[in-house]
């Protein structure tokens, strides 16, 4: 048995949802293994809508086991607000399909004010965070102030932990000039919510391993995307977790030998949500089409993403940073009627053509693009689902940028319905 990780090769949002969903169809387990309630999918079946933020998407399928690991950090009343929102949707939740690792970290209500803060005083340099304390709480589990999971089981213990990051972010508060924050009530708040998050909570390391001692079939489930990555990203316009295929070990609880095959989701144009660099970005009539057409609106958000060409030079190199097996190429019917299209092939500063993205910010945000056009083509491929069913220059754009990324692509989405899908390659069983 195979088991997948599915990741996004650019900035996220590039279809993870549905391309998820279809895998998950054929897992056994589903593991969300780093983010927080930043970053959601959207999944529709048989007819209804699933916004998911937190639970990892095989929870909308039964007999599907959903496992929340020790990489992600859990808002607790934004955890609960999802299982019943998804509940009143006829989805059954219980602690036979959901585990929460007990080493996952908590987002606290003064993680999130800090998010706000550093946000709105910021000025020209804000990094275009969702304000929801995802950084901030990462920053105390490195900082090994957090508090976790297992230590809502103990008051003792909760009291202790609690204790130990407000005297840290009190002191922030006061320097700041805001109100410092209450432990007794925050206490009296996880204390009433415990029960509820408890109910769930396993050492999923120990499930993993006997998951696979049984033979089913998992699937990791990344959030953001590769070049948000806290090592490998645009920094510091990124997120603050791992999002790279080798974090699904990490996050979760087992060794990287239990990955067989990394797949990449890839937008077949570029898009943005925040600030940061973005050689290929169109503020042009262009760039709003495809953000008109391509829906593109951030699930948990809202925020219009910014719209670029496809740049090729980017994805080949999250492709070799997460040892990407296969590209699941999203969104092509996007691309359905421009007279011309283009791809990034290099780049050039100060005089220089190269072929990667520089590390320094300041180069990245100067880099100038160079393109290779393509002719367009003007039928639809909305709902193909054989290859050789599209057009001749949409066959041509996908050789060519399977050519230049030197990674096979294994699918391709000819429109947000599920079944909508050219399956050139199947992860699990390749």
């Amino acid at each position: 048995m195979k088991n997948v990780v599915v990741i996004g090769s650019q900035w996220g949002d590039e279809g993870k949802g549905k391309i998820v969903d279809w895998l998950s169809s054929e897992a056994d387990v589903v593991i969300r293994f780093q983010g927080g309630h930043n970053a959601g999918h959207t999944l529709v079946i048989d007819g209804t809508t699933y916004k998911l933020r937190l639970l990892p998407s095989g929870i909308v399928r039964q007999n599907k086991i959903s496992i929340i690991g020790n990489g992600v950090v859990i808002d607790p009343w934004a955890l609960m607000d999802e299982i019943e929102e998804i509940k009143l949707k006829g989805v059954t939740i219980t602690a036979k399909n959901l585990i929460i690792s007990e080493s996952a970290n908590l987002i606290l209500p003064f993680h999130k004010e800090l998010d706000e803060i550093r946000e709105d005083s910021a000025g020209k340099t804000k990094i275009g965070t969702t304000r929801r304390g995802i950084g901030p709480a990462y920053e105390d589990k490195v900082g090994r102030r957090s508090i976790r999971v297992m230590d809502l089981a103990s008051e003792k213990d909760l009291d202790h932990r609690l204790e130990e990051a407000l005297k840290h972010h009190n002191a922030i508060r006061r320097g700041l000039k805001k109100e410092i924050c209450e432990k007794n009530q925050l206490k009296r708040d996880l204390l009433k919510i415990a029960p509820k998050i408890l109910e769930y909570s396993n050492p999923v390391w120990k499930k993993i391993d006997e998951f696979k001692s049984s033979g089913k079939k998992i699937l990791f489930e990344g959030a953001q995307g590769i070049l948000l990555d806290v090592d490998h990203g645009t920094y510091p316009y990124v997120t603050s977790s791992n999002t790279v295929a080798s974090a699904a070990a990490t996050g979760s609880g087992c060794g990287p030998n239990s990955i067989n095959y990394v797949l990449g989701i890839t937008k077949a144009y570029t898009t943005r949500v925040g600030h940061g660099p973005f050689p290929t970005e169109l503020n042009d009539k262009i760039g709003e089409e495809l953000g008109t057409k391509g829906k593109e609106f951030g699930t948990v958000t809202s925020r219009k993403r910014r719209c670029g060409w496809f740049d090729g030079v980017l994805v080949r190199q999250t492709i070799k940073i997460s040892g990407i097996n296969g590209i699941a190429l999203t969104k092509l019917d996007v691309l359905d009627g421009l007279e011309e299209i283009k791809m990034c092939i290099a780049y050039e500063i100060n005089g220089k053509k190269i072929g990667y993205l520089p590390s320094s910010t300041n180069e990245q945000l100067n880099v100038k693009p160079v393109y290779k056009s393509f002719k367009g083509w003007k039928s639809s491929t909305k709902g193909i689902k054989k290859f050789d069913d599209l057009p001749d220059n949409a066959k041509l754009y996908i050789k060519e940028l399977e050519k230049f990324l030197e990674t096979k692509v294994s699918s391709i989405s000819t429109s947000p319905e599920r079944n909508d899908t050219i399956l050139i390659e199947d992860p699990f069983k390749s």
